[in-house]
């Protein structure tokens, strides 16, 4: 991406990694960055659910920031363990969730995790008090629903892809609003018993509060070029990813409802960083 991106801008791009916190190192950088455009940042849906999880963040989600775009979202596809689970639908699946709520009990990556907010909406849509499992990160959460150890969660669709074709896991439906291309014949939450329902994983750039609208407007114009290079879109189409590159003007409202439904969902499931 690095090569794509020194072509849009048209000049040399330094990438800095500044992983922990979830992610909130590498915004502090970005948020006291200049206003001038040289320097952009990364965040995911992180961005708008450490301020729930988090005893104290250095800056406002919102305030502190300039949303350019959200370049890129990802499905996240609900999963059972297809020897423990007998349901094939949503519908199904929720009625047997009901029927015996203190048999059941779903994984995720970690309390306060993307997974885990995506498997607390679920269960709040569906009404229904499950047993929450941590796990450290994605590997051991998968490897358990395979073994029977927790019943189902919610998995990015790049991870649960190879167990769903072998048939280690069943996928009972995706979360975004629109199948997926690579799994056409697993519906949607929405569409099979939860209407209105909708959780995607995201990647957005980003730069500091108070950057003038002309370089705004430079920023995205050249990161909407970057994403249109071949190398970069078959990168991210290779990790489960849609495209999505949305406007400055869509950017801000899209983070102050993101912010908002984590909120909700941080404070149903009363997830603390570990």
């Amino acid at each position: 991406m690095t090569n794509s991106m020194a072509t849009a801008f048209g000049r040399p791009i330094i990438i800095e990694n500044l992983p922990g916190s979830g992610g909130m190192i590498g915004t502090q950088q970005i948020v006291r960055a200049p206003k001038d455009g040289s320097v952009l940042g990364m965040v995911s849906s992180n961005h708008v659910i450490n301020p729930f999880i988090y005893k104290r963040v250095p800056f406002d989600a919102i305030k502190d920031i300039t949303p350019i775009s959200v370049i890129a979202s990802s499905a996240v596809v609900l999963v059972v363990n297809p020897d423990t689970v007998k349901a094939k639908t949503t519908r199904e699946f929720i009625a047997e969730l009901k029927a015996n709520p203190k048999g059941y009990s779903y994984g995720s990556a970690g309390n306060g995790t993307v997974l885990h907010l995506a498997a607390e909406y679920f269960t709040s849509e569906a009404d229904v008090d499950i047993l929450h499992v941590p796990y450290k990160g994605t590997g051991a959460m998968t490897t358990d629903i395979i073994g029977g150890q927790v019943n189902f969660g919610m998995l990015p669709l790049v991870v649960a892809a190879p167990h769903i074709k072998s048939g280690k896991l069943r996928a009972i439906a995706v979360t975004t609003t629109k199948r997926n291309s690579a799994f056409p014949e697993v519906p949607t939450l929405a569409e099979t018993g939860l209407p209105g329902f909708e959780f995607e994983s995201w990647i957005a750039v980003i730069g500091p509060a108070g950057m003038p609208a002309p370089v705004v407007a430079d920023a995205y114009k050249r990161i909407k070029e970057t994403m249109a290079h071949k190398e970069v879109v078959d990168s991210f189409l290779a990790q489960g990813f849609t495209l999505t590159t949305t406007t400055p003007e869509q950017t801000r409202p899209f983070f102050v409802t993101e912010l908002e439904k984590h909120k909700k969902l941080v404070k149903r499931s009363g997830a603390v960083a570990d």
